[in-house]
């Protein structure tokens, strides 16, 4: 299906890109060659002429999720991270200000503090989920572009994506959509001008594949960002495009398990004593459900608990059997967390630190009954 018509989300996941256009093949084959014949120079009639610059299989990728996004344009690259900072370069210039929110993943604060901050760029926070702090913080720093998450990493703040492209004025809306991925939640329909994904989480949902993408529907945006896909050369291999668009066609079936463990999980402990506090936007008094109800389909497979004391934290962490302590989330199996010490450890001793004592799951697709009873095992042995 060359063309993404009115098809339902699962459709499409399936069907744009396959079969291959040019072959026809139902599953698109591995395109490994480097370099590719051309009838003369500078005039490649394939439209292929070295694989840095661009890949059939990548190429079909690309497709693949802007339909899904419904984007115009889509560029993937070897991780999320060099997808964050080729649409980094791409809008700010030394002098520029961006307003970050202040519960962001470790990485993408690492990313802008450690490289964007010394090359000249101001680093503003603000509580993106509180709408009156934002339009202060616009008015004070005048920022280039807004960088956001929600649901955030890893407290699940969640923020008013159509609100914030209202009030952002000539500031570019950059959204990290890798939580919610464009199942739950397509940010560009709700005012968004860049949506951001780490493709090795949900999307590919395997653990056995890295991969970011960029998908706007701002030419020019899209053209800087190719440009840097090219001269830059962080650019997502054959085999991992092939990878990625295997996974992406179980994601439907994949995000409505997450998300039904995760909602599982989440209102047991949401009565158990052993716990002082969930994070997570599909519980009634977490104070951005009703938010999230009307701009998500589902609430998602991650969330997070904290617990007395770094010590029961720890505890909890050697204890589980089905969650495995892992850096990463988004996997058909269960991972567990140190947000403090792991993912989020470049915030430590800022204002955005993450507590000791917060644990966060990422949930997978096992049997519900099983993974409730992994974590009030682990609870037990936590509090005891």
């Amino acid at each position: 299906m060359s063309e993404a018509p009115n098809y339902g989300f699962a459709t499409r996941a399936i069907h744009v890109g396959s079969p291959n256009p040019l072959t026809g093949a139902i599953i698109p084959s591995i395109d490994l060659s480097v370099t590719f014949e051309v009838d003369e120079p500078g005039n490649p009639s394939t439209g292929y002429e070295y694989s840095r610059v661009g890949n059939p299989g990548r190429h079909l990728l690309e497709a693949q999720l802007a339909s899904l996004e419904n984007a115009a344009f889509a560029t993937t690259f070897a991780t999320g991270l060099a997808a964050e900072d080729a649409i980094l370069r791409s809008i700010l210039r030394p002098g520029d200000t961006m307003l970050l929110g202040d519960d962001v993943y470790g990485g993408t604060y690492r990313l802008l503090n450690d490289v964007f901050t010394p090359w000249g760029v101001t680093l503003a926070v603000v509580d993106s989920s509180d709408l009156d702090a934002v339009a202060r913080a616009i008015e004070q720093h005048s920022p280039r572009a807004l960088w956001i998450e929600t649901p955030s990493n890893p407290l699940m703040k969640i923020t008013d994506i159509r609100a914030i492209a209202e009030l952002s004025g000539d500031a570019l809306v950059v959204v990290d959509g890798t939580f919610a991925t464009p199942y739950l939640q397509r940010p560009l329909e709700l005012g968004a001008d860049v949506v951001v994904h780490s493709t090795t989480k949900y999307l590919g949902g395997h653990s056995d594949v890295m991969g970011g993408v960029v998908l706007t529907n701002n030419p020019e945006v899209a053209t800087s960002v190719a440009a840097l896909q090219s001269a830059g050369g962080a650019v997502l291999s054959p085999c991992e495009a092939w990878l990625t668009m295997r996974g992406i066609k179980t994601l439907a079936l994949r995000m409505d398990q997450h998300c039904r463990n995760a909602q599982a999980i989440a209102d047991i402990l949401s009565i158990d004593r052993r716990v002082t506090h969930v994070y997570y936007p599909g519980l009634s008094d977490h104070p951005g459900h009703g938010l999230a109800a009307t701009q998500m389909t589902g609430f998602g497979g991650m969330l997070s608990l904290e617990l007395r004391s770094e010590a029961q934290a720890r505890a909890f962490l050697k204890a589980t059997r089905l969650f495995s302590l892992a850096g990463s989330l988004g996997s058909v199996d269960s991972l567990v967390n140190h947000p403090a010490t792991m993912t989020h450890s470049a915030l430590q001793g800022t204002s955005l630190e993450v507590s000791p004592s917060v644990v966060r799951l990422s949930v997978g697709i096992e049997s519900t009954e099983d993974l409730l009873a992994d974590v009030d095992q682990a609870l037990s042995v936590a509090t005891r």
